[in-house]
């Protein structure tokens, strides 16, 4: 993605030993994830999403990347359950996980 290496290694900074409070627990450490509620988050999340998306995905506007979101289109419902399948697929072998939702 071209980022600077300095960048890159502020965005680390930020994750390295980050811990989570609730109430009042001694909190534990966060060793996966992006950070709830802060504004870089969504931003990191699409850069990394574009980048393991690149060598994989067709093109607009059969697969739409809004946030952490992934609209899918296709003429078949065969089709659309084989895109889904190989999308969740790839991003998985890239080291993330998928959560899919349907709504009948």
């Amino acid at each position: 993605m071209r980022v600077e290496e300095w960048l890159v290694s502020a965005f680390m900074s930020m994750y390295t030993g980050a811990k989570t409070v609730y109430d009042n627990s001694n909190g534990f450490e966060v060793k996966v994830g992006m950070h709830q509620g802060t504004a870089l988050s969504p931003l990191l999340f699409m850069i990394v999403m574009e980048a393991l998306s690149r060598e994989f995905r067709v093109a607009l506007p059969w697969e739409l990347l809004y946030a952490d979101d992934l609209v899918v289109i296709a003429e078949t419902e065969e089709d659309l359950i084989k895109r889904l399948n190989e999308w969740k697929c790839n991003v998985e072998n890239r080291g993330m996980r998928v959560n899919m939702i349907s709504y009948d």
